[in-house]
C-alpha cells in the first residue's frame, strides 16, 4: 500500500506533505512517560536526564536553548498562560524551577549561563506540572499529592490529599480560578477549592485503567479525561449539572467506524470509476492495536484566513487526540473523527511507538507542531503536520447535495408528476363541464313557479345511516379560532415550557398514549391510544375531547392534513384510516388484506397530494381522494379510495423502523431508518434512493424529527435540512442533510435510562425528549447536555410534542397520562 502522504498527492489542491520529521534528537536518557509543553511558538523537552531543552519553532534553523539546573532527570515540563514574559516549568525529584525565557535568552546572547528559580524542593517523584490561568501559582503533581506552590517564591500555599494512587494530571479552571481538576492511577477524579483546601467532589471509579490525561473546555464549561485502555469521558462543570457525565466514548471503536467509512467510499469511488476494488489497499489501515492510551488532549484550534470546504465548520469545536500509535482529530459536537493520522503510516517517521506527546493547540498556516517520545528508545522527535493536507487528505467528499427544499421542477417521470397532473387535468376538465352546465337555467319540472311538494323539497323524517357524533358546534371553533389568532406568532423571546400547568388521564382504564400530533395551527392535539381509539383534545385540554372509534388494534400513528381538516391513523389491526376532524366520520382506505405487516409511520405528504405509510421494509406512496358529497341520499356509495403509486423499499433492511417527511410545501425528499441501523435517503424526483448513511445508531433509529416548519411561528427553524434521529440506548443525534454528517450530539441522561421520543421548537432552539426514567429532558440547541428535567410523570414518558404557535409542551406516558407544560 502507498503511504498515507503518496496518497494525499493524488487530491487535487493538496499542498506538501502531511507530516515531516524537522527534527530527531538522540538522548542518553529515555523520556518516555515525561510530560512534553508545546506553546505558540516553542516546544520544550529533557534532554539527556536533567537538561531543558527549547526549540523555537520560528526559527526552526537556530540552535535550540539549553537550560542546566536540575541534577536529576526531569520528569515534567510546562508552559506558562502569559506571553510576556513567557514562562516555563521543570520540574524533578530535586527540584521545580521556574525558567523566564527571555531573561534566559538575554543572558545567552551575553554569553552567560541561564539561570531559574527553584520554587520547591525535594518533593518527590512528579509526574505532572500546570501554571494558573495568571501564572501566579503552579500545581504540582508530587505522588498521591496536589501541592501549590507560589510562582514567585519559594512557598507550599496549599497541599491537597485525597488520591490513593500516583497524580498524572491537574488542570484550573479558568472561569472559577479557586477550583481544580485532578485524575489519577486511581482511576477517578476529584474537584478541590485549591485557596481553602476543601475536596468538592469525588468520583466513583469510573474504569479499570489509569486515567491518563485531562483537558479543560472552557466555552462550554466541561472537562474531558482519558484513560490508559482508550476510553474518553466528558463531564459538566456547570454548577446545577453536579459534574454529571455528558457523553463517553471508546477512540478505538471511533477508529473503526472512521475506517470503515473510508472503506465504503473508497468501494464508491471505485464504482463510479468503473475500477475494481481491493480490500487488500485498506488492509494495513483495518489493523488496529489492542489499546489505545489517551496521552495527551489538546484543543485543535484552525487559523484560517480564507474557507476552506475541508475543515469543519468555524464554530466546530475539535480536539486533538494523542496516543502511543498516532494522533486523531475528534469533532466535539458530534464525537466523530474528523482525521486520523497513524505514525506508522508514514515511513519518514523515526518513532512508530510513543510513550508520551504535546501538541501545539493552534494552527498556524495551517500547521502544527508535535513533540513525540519513543516508547522503546531515547529519541526526541518534532513533527510538522499539515493540517490543511491530513483534512483533505482524509475527507469524506459528497458530491451531489441533497435538500428538502427542491431546488429543480418536477420531472415527467416521478411517481409524483404523473399523478399530480392527472388530477389537474380532470379538474380542468370538471371546471368546463360545470361552466356549460351552468349556462342552462334551472326550472321547475312542471312549468309553474309554485308546486306543492311530495316532500323532498325538506329534510328527512328519521335518520338515515349511521349518527354523527362528537360534532363541535360552530360558536365553539369560531370563538377558539379567535382567541388563537390574537396570539398570532410564537413569542419572540422563545418562552421556554417548563411549568406543569394540567395533568390527566386520558381513560378510565390503564391505556398507554402511543403517539401525539398537533395541528399546524397549534389548536388542537391528537393522541392515538392503546385501546384502538383516537382522541383530539384542545390545545390547553381544558374541553372534552373529541372521539375518533373504529380501529380493531391501538393507534401507532397519527397526522394531520395541511388544511387541519382531516386525520390520518395506521394501527396494529393492519388498516389505515382518515377522519374528517369536523363529522369525526372515517373510512377505510388499506384494510386487512392489503399489508402483510402493521403500519409504523403514517403521514400525508405533498401539500395533502399523496399518503405516505411504512410497513415492513418498504414504504408505499399513496393516492388518494375522499367524497366530500353532501347529498344524504347517497351516502350509502364509497366514493372514497386509495391507489397505489408506488412502493419503495430500503437497501438491506428487514423493517423501516422510522419514516418522516415534509407535507407543509412541496419537496422531493423521504426519509426513511431501518433495523440495519441506516438511515436511506429517497428522492421521489428521481424515483430512486439518493444516499444511504450507515450505523447512525448503535442500534436501530426508533424517531425521525424534522422541522416541518410553522407559519404561525415568528422564528421558524430556518434550516430545514436539519434533522435528530434518536435510538435506544444511543444519544440524539443533530444530522445535516447537505453533508450527511451528524452536526451534534445530544446526552448526559442516558447512564441509566434510554430516549423514548424527540420533538423540536417551532423556534428551532429546544429539543424536548421523553425517557424511561420517568422524566422530560429539554436540550438547548447549542449544548450537548440537558438543560431541564421536566418531573411529574408516573410512568415511561413516550411521547413528547411541541405546540408550533405556542410556548406549550405535551407530554404521553406508559399508563395514559397527558401533562402540558408552560412557561414560567
Amino acid at each position: 500500500m502507498e503511504d498515507s502522504e503518496d496518497a494525499c498527492s493524488n487530491k487535487v489542491g493538496c499542498v506538501g506533505n502531511i507530516v515531516q520529521e524537522r527534527h530527531l534528537i538522540q538522548s542518553k536518557e529515555s523520556a518516555s512517560h515525561v510530560q512534553l509543553a508545546c506553546s505558540q511558538h516553542y516546544c520544550a523537552f529533557p534532554l539527556n536526564g536533567n537538561e531543558l531543552c527549547i526549540w523555537n519553532t520560528n526559527d526552526p534553523f537556530n540552535q535550540p536553548l539549553h537550560l542546566t539546573g536540575h541534577h536529576q532527570s526531569i520528569t515534567a515540563v510546562t508552559f506558562g498562560n502569559r506571553v510576556n514574559p513567557l514562562l516555563v516549568c521543570s520540574a524533578s525529584c530535586d527540584y521545580v524551577i521556574v525558567w523566564n525565557l527571555v531573561e534566559c535568552g538575554e543572558r545567552v546572547l551575553e554569553g552567560l549561563t541561564p539561570r531559574g528559580d527553584v520554587r520547591g524542593t525535594l518533593l518527590g517523584m512528579v509526574l505532572y506540572v500546570r501554571f494558573s490561568p495568571d501564572d501566579r501559582i503552579i500545581a504540582v503533581c508530587a505522588g498521591n499529592k496536589i501541592l501549590m506552590l507560589n510562582a514567585k517564591f519559594e512557598t507550599v500555599l496549599a497541599e491537597l490529599k485525597g488520591h490513593v494512587g500516583p497524580v498524572t494530571a491537574v488542570e484550573f479552571c479558568t472561569w472559577q480560578t479557586n477550583i481544580i481538576i485532578s485524575v489519577s492511577e486511581d482511576r477517578g477524579f476529584k474537584v478541590w477549592d485549591h485557596c481553602t483546601g476543601l475536596l468538592l467532589y469525588n468520583s466513583a471509579v469510573l474504569t479499570a485503567y489509569p486515567l491518563l490525561s485531562l483537558f479543560i473546555d472552557e466555552e462550554k464549561e466541561q472537562f474531558i479525561t482519558g484513560s490508559a485502555d482508550g476510553q474518553i469521558w466528558i463531564f459538566s462543570l456547570i454548577n446545577a449539572h453536579h459534574y454529571r457525565c455528558v457523553a463517553q466514548f471508546d477512540l478505538k471503536k471511533k477508529q473503526e467506524i472512521f475506517l470503515s467509512k473510508r472503506v465504503k467510499l473508497a468501494q464508491r469511488i471505485q464504482t463510479e470509476e468503473s475500477q475494481p476494488f481491493y480490500k487488500n489497499d485498506l488492509k494495513k489501515e483495518e489493523r488496529v492495536e489492542t489499546a489505545y492510551p489517551i496521552l495527551r488532549i489538546e484543543r485543535c484550534a484552525q487559523s484560517i484566513n480564507e474557507e476552506c470546504e475541508f475543515f469543519p465548520a468555524a464554530n466546530t469545536r475539535c480536539l486533538w487526540i494523542g496516543s502511543s500509535t498516532g494522533l486523531f482529530i475528534i469533532n466535539l459536537d458530534n464525537l466523530e473523527l474528523e482525521s486520523v493520522l497513524h505514525f506508522k503510516d508514514f515511513s519518514n517517521l523515526s518513532i512508530k511507538v510513543a510513550g508520551s506527546c504535546a501538541i501545539m493547540n493552534k494552527a498556524v498556516n495551517h500547521k502544527v507542531f508535535c513533540l513525540l517520545t519513543s516508547m522503546f528508545g531515547n529519541q526526541i522527535a518534532v513533527l510538522e503536520i499539515s493540517l490543511f493536507a491530513l483534512m483533505l487528505s482524509q475527507c469524506h467528499d459528497v458530491k451531489e447535495t441533497l435538500s428538502v427544499i427542491a431546488s429543480s421542477c418536477l420531472l415527467a417521470t416521478s411517481p409524483l408528476y404523473i399523478k399530480t397532473f392527472k388530477k389537474k387535468n380532470a379538474n380542468l376538465a370538471s371546471q368546463k363541464k360545470s361552466a356549460v352546465k351552468s349556462t342552462i337555467k334551472d326550472q321547475p319540472l312542471v312549468f309553474h313557479d309554485k308546486v306543492i311538494s311530495s316532500g323532498y323539497a325538506s329534510a328527512p323524517q328519521g335518520t338515515m345511516f349511521s349518527p354523527k357524533t362528537n360534532i363541535k358546534t360552530n360558536g365553539e371553533r369560531s370563538s377558539e379560532s379567535k382567541s388563537h389568532y390574537k396570539c398570532k406568532n410564537y413569542p419572540l423571546e422563545n418562552l421556554l415550557p417548563t411549568k406543569l400547568s394540567r395533568h390527566l388521564s386520558v381513560s378510565h382504564t390503564l391505556t398507554a398514549i402511543c403517539c401525539l400530533q398537533y395541528s399546524g395551527d397549534g389548536l388542537h392535539l391528537a393522541c392515538g391510544l392503546a385501546d384502538h381509539s383516537l382522541l383530539v383534545f384542545n390545545s390547553s385540554l381544558t374541553r372534552v375531547p373529541t372521539v375518533f372509534q373504529g380501529h380493531d388494534g391501538a393507534v401507532t400513528s397519527v397526522g394531520w392534513s395541511h388544511d387541519r381538516k382531516w386525520l390520518v391513523s395506521a394501527s396494529e389491526d393492519r388498516t389505515l384510516r382518515i377522519w374528517s376532524v369536523r363529522t369525526t366520520e372515517s373510512t377505510v382506505f388499506l384494510g386487512k388484506d392489503v399489508l402483510s405487516k402493521p403500519v409504523r409511520v403514517t403521514q400525508f405528504y405533498y401539500m395533502d397530494a399523496f399518503i405516505l405509510l411504512s410497513s415492513g421494509s418498504e414504504f408505499h406512496l399513496l393516492k388518494y381522494h375522499i367524497d366530500t358529497d353532501k347529498d344524504e341520499i347517497k351516502r350509502y356509495k364509497q366514493k372514497n379510495k386509495a391507489k397505489l403509486v408506488k412502493k419503495f423499499s430500503m437497501t438491506s433492511a428487514v423493517e423501516i423502523t422510522s419514516l418522516s417527511a415534509i407535507n407543509d410545501f412541496y419537496s422531493y425528499i423521504v426519509l426513511t431508518t431501518g433495523s440495519n441501523k441506516a438511515l436511506e435517503v429517497f428522492d421521489l424526483n428521481v424515483d430512486c434512493s439518493a444516499a444511504v448513511i450507515p450505523d447512525i445508531h448503535s442500534r436501530s433509529a426508533h424517531q425521525i424529527c424534522q422541522n416541518k416548519g410553522s407559519a404561525f411561528a415568528a422564528q421558524p427553524f430556518e434550516n430545514y435540512d436539519l434533522f435528530l434521529t434518536t435510538a435506544i440506548g444511543d444519544a440524539i443525534k443533530l444530522w445535516d442533510l447537505r453533508t450527511l454528517r451528524c452536526e451534534r450530539r445530544f446526552e448526559g441522561h442516558l447512564n441509566r435510562c434510554h430516549p423514548c421520543a424527540i420533538s423540536v421548537s417551532p423556534c428551532g432552539r429546544y429539543i424536548a425528549c421523553g425517557s424511561e426514567d420517568k422524566y422530560a429532558y429539554i436540550y438547548e440547541m447549542g449544548s450537548s447536555t440537558f438543560s431541564h428535567k421536566l418531573t411529574g410523570h408516573t410512568e415511561t414518558v413516550i411521547s413528547v410534542a411541541f405546540n408550533p404557535s405556542r410556548p406549550q409542551l405535551a407530554t404521553a406516558t406508559l399508563d395514559g397520562k397527558l401533562q402540558l407544560f408552560l412557561a414560567e
